[in-house]
């Protein structure tokens, strides 16, 4: 067997491995079961592809990311090492081909997705392989305590008892103690070896910098740092605005979300990583895998919804060791609207009940009984029928779903998205000459602000009522002006479907599922509000704040964060900067930008002094953000 660091030199051509790298693949090479728990950009493949070489057969890796299995099985491929991937719409003869390839063309790795392990053909074919290693990465999606549960995760505990005798080694880069329980017991780990690398990452600089104008502050730091910056932001709208604002101000950039093509998301991706532009603005579809060593700046512009993913995002900045930063952007608004988005559309004991309950009226099944046929389910309808939220309402449904009362197949988000690709100024004229279609479009427009700017799903239903419509003519309406070419429409006809396991029950059956229900909300919300305190903390070091919540103790400071280099900043006459800023707005309102420019002083000592003024309530803001004298 060729020894760990001859395979590192000759096909990863490095010299040593990192940290824990070597003991990792020592547990493997033992035939143990082992937990890593690594930072971003640790190099995790490392340790099972070192390990995989170094035995016969063949390594079977289980990953949630498409990009991340094609790019990795590319790069085994360069370096001469045979690997293939079970991805796309395959069909099962296509699959079937491949896995006689894994198990006669002398592969030494298979990669697939763990819903590929809901098939049970697929898993009796995976058996008959000559499997050496199960490397389950993004491992912490096993949890339902985790940041990015993933039901098809709990399938491959199917695998542990099919492959008793070959070791499991499961990867991940951010998981608190109990995910990190919970992920060892879900996948039925032997007595296994943990290994756990501090979450200190010496070279990163994290900041919160409080910021009235956003746009303004990333010209700021864009300009003063120029190297490949990440920014994420919420929505897909807010990735074209942004990416467009960038691209006026002189700054390129491109965007990236899961509503793209992949032409698309390929063609963006090459932009940024070629750094043919500086930026990439992206929701968080976009990170995980992605092998850039260089990046300066992340920037979140909203809060995210938990630190574990804010830790995995920001990690992706400085990874070849260079001085990074990973900066989060706040105003008065963020932390309601992120109360908003994240807490409030969490569905409740009496909420599910509701939802539950219409849910068998809906198919009018009765009290006591267990249909067994499978269901054609329109969710706009449903919400439409019985007025309910449709952010709650999906996260009832897939509530529902994740405890196995339901299956759904989620293919309902997104069933009609268009864009108009004429001027506004053309849709006023062609909505006076068409009065018939006036009320129609103008709910759109109304509804959907940014559908000039982005290919945009739309609630036909919803459309509908709103318009005192039908939706059988707003879908002809909206074919009419496709075929005028007013605007690009897709129409997909794939409604959900739903097949119910369990006899209806209603209260029996909710009561049965509130304990956990009360404790993955509680979860989310605990989450949220460590975020809260993340950002309004200026007095704890913003690393030492990450490492507590993640279980270090007694964390060293970092010197260069956000709260630690303010203490030295902050060291002015805050009561004479107070008096210039009053002078000023007794002349006129101005906001802290215009103040920072007309005094020339440091922003941080701008914000200070204003929020001084207002807390002895001596001046005010309006909604334009500008300060005025109380």
């Amino acid at each position: 067997m060729q020894q760990p660091l001859e395979i590192l030199k000759k096909h990863f051509k490095f010299d040593n491995f990192r940290d824990l790298q070597l003991p990792i693949i020592n547990s493997v090479l033992e035939g143990k079961d082992t937990f890593a728990l690594m930072p971003t950009g640790g190099g995790k493949s490392i340790c099972f592809q070192v390990p995989a070489l170094a035995k016969d057969g063949l390594c079977l890796v289980i990953s949630p990311l498409i990009a991340l299995m094609k790019d990795q099985v590319q790069n085994l491929q360069k370096k001469d090492i045979r690997a293939l991937a079970i991805i796309g719409n395959l069909s099962t003869n296509e699959i079937s081909d491949l896995l006689d390839n894994a198990l006669y063309g002398n592969y030494k790795f298979l990669y697939l997705a763990p819903e590929r392990l809901q098939q049970e053909w697929i898993l009796e074919r995976i058996t008959a392989l000559p499997i050496n290693l199960v490397a389950i990465d993004e491992a912490h999606c096993v949890s339902q305590w985790g940041h990015d549960f993933r039901p098809a995760y709990l399938s491959i505990k199917k695998i542990r008892s099919l492959l008793p005798k070959t070791p499991f080694l499961a990867l991940t880069a951010s998981a608190t103690h109990r995910v990190k329980q919970d992920v060892i017991e879900q996948l039925d780990l032997k007595r296994p070896n943990v290994f756990q690398s501090s979450f200190e990452r010496k070279n990163l600089m994290y900041k919160v910098v409080e910021a009235h104008d956003k746009l303004h502050h990333i010209q700021k730091i864009l300009k003063e740092f120029p190297n490949p910056s990440i920014i994420y932001v919420r929505n897909r709208r807010s990735c074209i605005e942004v990416s467009n604002n960038l691209n006026a101000i002189g700054i390129k950039a491109t965007y990236f979300h899961g509503g793209l093509s992949l032409a698309e998301k390929e063609k963006n991706m090459a932009l940024w990583m070629d750094e043919k532009v500086q930026v990439i603005v992206a929701t968080n579809a976009f990170g995980m895998g992605i092998d850039k060593s260089n990046v300066q700046n992340i920037i979140h512009i909203q809060l995210p919804e938990n630190l574990e993913s804010y830790y995995q995002e920001a990690g992706r900045a400085g990874r070849d060791g260079a001085a990074a930063q990973a900066i989060i952007l706040l105003n008065n608004h963020d932390i309601l609207q992120a109360k908003q988005q994240f807490i409030e559309i969490l569905p409740d004991k009496s909420f599910l009940t509701n939802v539950y309950i219409k849910l068998f009226n809906f198919f009018q099944i009765a009290y006591g009984e267990l249909p067994e046929d499978r269901f054609d389910f329109s969710f706009s309808q449903f919400c439409s029928k019985y007025n309910l939220p449709i952010l709650k309402t999906y996260n009832a449904l897939s509530f529902l779903d994740r405890q196995s009362v339901i299956s759904l197949s989620q293919e309902f988000s997104k069933k009609v998205s268009l864009q108009f690709i004429i001027p506004s100024k053309e849709v006023i004229r062609y909505m006076s000459l068409n009065p018939n279609d006036q009320e129609i479009i103008s709910t759109i427009l109304r509804t959907y602000t940014g559908i000039f700017d982005i290919e945009t799903p739309i609630n036909t239903t919803y459309i509908a009522k709103k318009s005192a419509s039908s939706e059988a003519k707003v879908l002809a309406l909206l074919e009419k002006l496709h075929q005028m070419e007013i605007i690009v429409y897709r129409a997909q006809n794939n409604d959900a479907s739903i097949v119910f396991n369990e006899v209806r029950e209603d209260e029996r059956t909710i009561n049965r599922l509130s304990g956990f229900l009360k404790s993955q909300n509680d979860l989310k919300t605990a989450q949220l509000n460590s975020v809260i305190e993340y950002v309004t903390d200026q007095k704890t070091c913003k690393s030492v704040f990450l490492l507590r919540y993640f279980g270090e103790e007694n964390p060293p400071k970092c010197g260069i964060c956000s709260v630690c280099t303010a203490k030295e900043a902050l060291n002015f006459d805050l009561k004479h900067t107070a008096a210039q800023i009053l002078k000023i707005l007794s002349e006129k309102p101005h906001s802290s930008r215009d103040l920072e420019h007309t005094l020339k002083l440091p922003e941080e000592q701008i914000l200070k002094s204003i929020h001084y003024l207002l807390e002895e309530e001596k001046i005010k803001i309006n909604h334009l953000n500008e300060y005025f004298l109380a």
